[in-house]
This record gives C-alpha cells, sequence and structure tokens, in this order.
C-alpha cells in the first residue's frame, strides 16, 4: 500500500511498547494521530466507541486485539486498512547510510525458540561488524528501528499477531522455528495460526529455515512463494540430508551448500562441544536451543559476512534468561547437587516438553502451571512421564495440569500450592519441590502455561523462582 502520512489521519490501537513508537514517529508525519486505549489515561481516546470513523484513513494495531474486535471489523467494514507496527515500520524504512539503501531484514517466528534465535543472529551479524540489532516481539520497537540509517540489518523477531496484519514483508532471510498449538483462540485455529506464520516466507529473497522434523512447517516451506534465488533449507537435530543442516558425530554439519560447499556435500562447520550453553553438565543437549543455533547459522548467510567470525560468536553467545539457566544448586561432599534451573519462557506444552527431554530420565521435579490459555497436558505428560520424579502445580487455572497428571501420570507425587497468597506462591513452590529432590536431581520451573494469573510477566515468575531457589540453597548448606 501507498502512504501519504501527510494527509492521513491514522487511529494508533494500544498503548504498548510498539503502539507509543508508532505515536512518536507517527505524530511528526502524519495529518493527525489519534492514540486509542482504554486503560492509559494519557491516550486520546479511551474509548473505542468514540473512534471519529469519518475522517480516519488507517488504523495501526496493537498485537492484543485479534481479529474479531469490533473495531477492527468496524475498519474493515468501513474499507479502512488496518496494519501493524511491522507493516508500518517496513513501509517507512530508511535508506542505510552506508549503503544508500534499506537495510535488510532477517525474520524469526515460530511457537517457540523465536527468541533465542533472534538474539543468536543479532550477536552473530554483530560481531561481523554490522549495526544488526534485536527487534519486534523481541521487546525493542521495530517502527523506530526502521527508521534509523545507522541499522546495517534489522533482526526482527515476529509473533503470529504482528505477522496478521503484515502484508509487504520481504525479508532478506526468514525462519519458522516450529508450529504447535498456542494462541488458538486469537487466531480462531491451528490453521488460520499457521497460515499467519507462513507470511514470514512471502517474498523472501535470500535463505528462509524451516523445522524439517515439523510437518506443518515443511509444508508451509514447500508452498512458500519465495523470490527467485532464495535458497530453502531445512535444519534438523537429526543427521542432515542434501537440503539440511543437522547434527552428526557431535558436529553441526551443513548439507544445503549455504556454508560454502556444494548442496549434498558434508561440511563440518563446528563441533558442538564448543557451545557450551547447548549442553547439560553430562553431556545431554538442550534439544531447542541447537534448533535455534542450526537456524541462526542459516540466517546469517542471508548476509555476506565471514562464516567463522560469526560461529566464533556464536559459541561466545550466551542465551537469555528464563531459558534453561541454573540459578542455585546445592552441592553434596562428593560433587552431586540438586539444581534448580528456570525455564520460566516455557509457557506452553510444546516448549516444556522441549525442556524436560533435556533432563535424564526420572530426574526431575517439574514446577508446572500457571494461566493454561485453554490448553491441554495430557500428552505432554504422557510423553515426558520418564523425566518426572515429581511435580508440584501453581497457578490460579490448575484443573488442566492436574486433569493430565492424574490421567497420564496418576502414580506421580504431585504437590498443589494454594493459589490464595500470590506474594508466596513461589516460595512455597520451592519448598514443596525441594522436599521431592535428592542430589543428582533438577528442581525445573518450565510451567507450559502463560505467568499472568499470579506474575506480572514470565520473568517475575523466573525472577522469583531464582530468588526462593537460593533462599533454600542458603538455608540448607553450602551453594
Amino acid at each position: 500500500m501507498e502512504l501519504d502520512l501527510g494527509h492521513m489521519t491514522v487511529v494508533v490501537a494500544g498503548l504498548g511498547v510498539s503502539g507509543r513508537s508508532l505515536v512518536e514517529i507517527l505524530r511528526p508525519r502524519a495529518h493527525e494521530v489519534i492514540a486509542v486505549d482504554e486503560r492509559k489515561p494519557d491516550a486520546d481516546l479511551t474509548s473505542f466507541d468514540d473512534i471519529p470513523w469519518d475522517r480516519v484513513d488507517l488504523v495501526c494495531t496493537s498485537p492484543v486485539f485479534n481479529p474479531r474486535t469490533p473495531f477492527i471489523l468496524e475498519a474493515g467494514r468501513r474499507g479502512i486498512p488496518v496494519i501493524s507496527e511491522v507493516e508500518l515500520a517496513w513501509l517507512m524504512r530508511v535508506d542505510n547510510t552506508r549503503t544508500g539503501k534499506p537495510a535488510p531484514w532477517i525474520g524469526i517466528t515460530g511457537t517457540n525458540g523465536k527468541t533465542s534465535t533472534t538474539e543468536m543472529t543479532s550477536a552473530m551479524l554483530t560481531a561481523c561488524g554490522l549495526n544488526a540489532p534485536a527487534v519486534g516481539n523481541i521487546g525493542k520497537a521495530v517502527s523506530h528501528a526502521a527508521l534509523n540509517a545507522d541499522n546495517d540489518v534489522l533482526c526482527v523477531e515476529l509473533s503470529s499477531f504482528q505477522l496478521h496484519f503484515t502484508y509487504s514483508l520481504e525479508l532478506d532471510g526468514a525462519a519458522i522455528t516450529n508450529i504447535a498449538a498456542d494462541h488458538l483462540d486469537w487466531h480462531g485455529g491451528i490453521e488460520q495460526y499457521a497460515e499467519d506464520k507462513s507470511k514470514v516466507f512471502d517474498g523472501a529473497r535470500r535463505v528462509i529455515a524451516y523445522n524439517a522434523q515439523d510437518e506443518r512447517v515443511t509444508e508451509l516451506a514447500r508452498e512458500a512463494k519465495t523470490a527467485e534465488g532464495c535458497v530453502d533449507v531445512g535444519f534438523t537435530l537429526a543427521e542432515p540430508v542434501a537440503g539440511q543442516i543437522g547434527v552428526k558425530d557431535g558436529w553441526i554439519v551443513d548439507m544445503a551448500g549455504v556454508t560454502g560447499m556444494p548442496v549434498g556435500v558434508e561440511h563440518r562447520l563446528a563441533a558442538l562441544a564448543d557451545f557450551p550453553y547447548l549442553m547439560e553438565p553430562d553431556g545431554t543437549l538442550y534439544p531447542h536451543l541447537v534448533a535455534d543455533a542450526l537456524t541462526a547459522i542459516v540466517l546469517v548467510t542471508a548476509l555476506d559476512v565471514d562464516l567463522d567470525t560469526a560461529l566464533a560468536a556464536l559459541k561466545r553467545f550466551k542465551p537469555g534468561g528464563h531459558r534453561i539457566e541454573e540459578v542455585a544448586a546445592l552441592t553434596d561432599e562428593d560433587g552431586s547437587a540438586i539444581r534448580f534451573i528456570d525455564d520460566s519462557k516455557a509457557t506452553n506444552a510444546h516448549a516444556a516438553r522441549a525442556s524436560l527431554s533435556s533432563f535424564a530420565p526420572g530426574s526431575v521435579v517439574w514446577v508446572a502451571g500457571g494461566l493454561a490459555k485453554g490448553g491441554r497436558f495430557e500428552q505432554l505428560v504422557a510423553e515426558e512421564r520418564d523425566r518426572l520424579k515429581a511435580a508440584v502445580v501453581i497457578g490460579v487455572d490448575q484443573e488442566p495440569m492436574l486433569d493430565a497428571l492424574r490421567t497420564s501420570a496418576p502414580d506421580l507425587p504431585v504437590a498443589v500450592i494454594d493459589p490464595s497468597d500470590a506474594a508466596t506462591v513461589m516460595a512455597r513452590a520451592v519448598d514443596a519441590a525441594a522436599a521431592f529432590a535428592s542430589p543428582g536431581d533438577v528442581v525445573l520451573l518450565a510451567p507450559a502455561c502463560a505467568s499472568m494469573d499470579q506474575f506480572t510477566s514470565y520473568a517475575d515468575r523466573g525472577d522469583r523462582f531464582a530468588a526462593e531457589a537460593q533462599r533454600w540453597v542458603n538455608a540448607h548448606g553450602r551453594d
């Protein structure tokens, strides 16, 4: 679509991070900007019923509003375009100082692994001398970044919510990490959710990375309408075949021809042992972090950078907080430890499964539960039952998790934490979990649920778990 902002009245719906960024960049450029937020008294309007539709030309909506929200339906009825912050940022991007052309974008979406992959990609490109910030759903507004001429490339984490109202992207590198049932209430079903995710591939110019072990993602890659010359690369935790990057004999191996060898010729890039954050102390791999690293390697090949420099940066990378992070440990005289692991970012069953599968059978005291978002957990518990020693259930919405434990692990010891006092819930959960644990065990916070029922965010939940775990360790011996 063409933007003639100087003659347009733009409604900005929602004043979160992206909405405030939009207001800041649009106010000096648009004819009129009307910010609407029912919970923010500094908004121009605090009711969507008061929108002066007769003079509105464009609506920029926050990801919080689903497509069936009344004001979005009203805009559609009137023929007024509704777009995301990402779409506006793409349409408004400026020429890069160094090249004189708009900076390329690399976009990452998927149910899980978006943030780690985006951060890895940004770290690799930054090490290669590019100004390559991680932006988008990761918490930094993409609209501001797109208007900064000093940015050489944008590494953009894209949610399905953002992609739904995005139409024009032509990314140099694009990835879908995986697709599992999540946010189905927003999208209206798994097919609609997958369709929105697939938009990241549309028009991709240089390379797309897709999860070759995810049938739905593989099919989306097969059907993608990419630009001529764009290379499709599948990533896998298994031994790769031609057209894939994967793992063989403890090495990351490219068989797709994107790192300098012909397609189908094995190119050993780096030993997994050189990436300490990808594995447990006993050498067990964290599968989801390995997949994220493989994806990031594919994505940086979209740009002409030195691969050795990029791989060196990836080896030094440290995952962000609340992602398979050891936050406390009680070690006995023999060197065995009860370890407390924060994976609060595991907010759905798919992420929790990846987390649980990283640990030895029978070793996990699982702290689970929260806001279930309509999800069910019977399959998760059944598939990971062998990893579990016990479970501690938190959250206000406990029945879905308790139902799954009763159905799929009826013999598993379970402690249920009374949700009535949110201020002390994590202290009581840690105490209950530690009572089940012995040296060699892991107390794992991988809730499979959202956090907003008892915490302000998954980060707040993880921070409280870390604090209470350290309290317990301090009270019971040496760290």
